[in-house]
């Protein structure tokens, strides 16, 4: 599980280094984040599927990857994602494709992921 694998290794493995330095503004933006997504009058899945959509736009490929996982880990299906996308491609333009061919990439890299944990 190439880039899935990596990815969650060195976001676990920085944020551990960035929140130890003990800066107050950071800790308190990153728990912003975390209770931002909680689920609420939205669903966990709707607010990741959300996340996607707007880092999509604004072409944050880390942010992209998380949202994808998450919203996975939400239930979100291939079909809800590719929804997503197309909000995302309607929303953002042209620009957005590469992002679109490496948000593809890595869903199809989860689900092989996700067959294989099912064996």
């Amino acid at each position: 599980m190439g880039n899935y694998a990596e990815f969650v290794r060195f976001r676990q493995e920085m944020n551990k280094k960035i929140l130890e330095q003990g800066n107050l503004d950071i800790k308190r933006f990153f728990a912003l984040d975390e209770k931002t997504y909680q689920e609420g009058s939205l669903s966990k899945k709707v607010k990741e599927l959300m996340g996607l959509s707007a880092s999509m736009v604004l072409r944050c490929d880390d942010c992209i990857a998380y949202h994808i996982i998450q919203a996975r880990a939400a239930g979100a299906s291939r079909d809800e994602l590719f929804e997503t996308f197309s909000i995302s491609l309607l929303a953002g333009g042209s620009i957005v494709i590469p992002h679109l061919r490496r948000a593809v990439a890595l869903m199809e890299e989860l689900e092989k992921s996700e067959d294989v944990s099912r064996e």
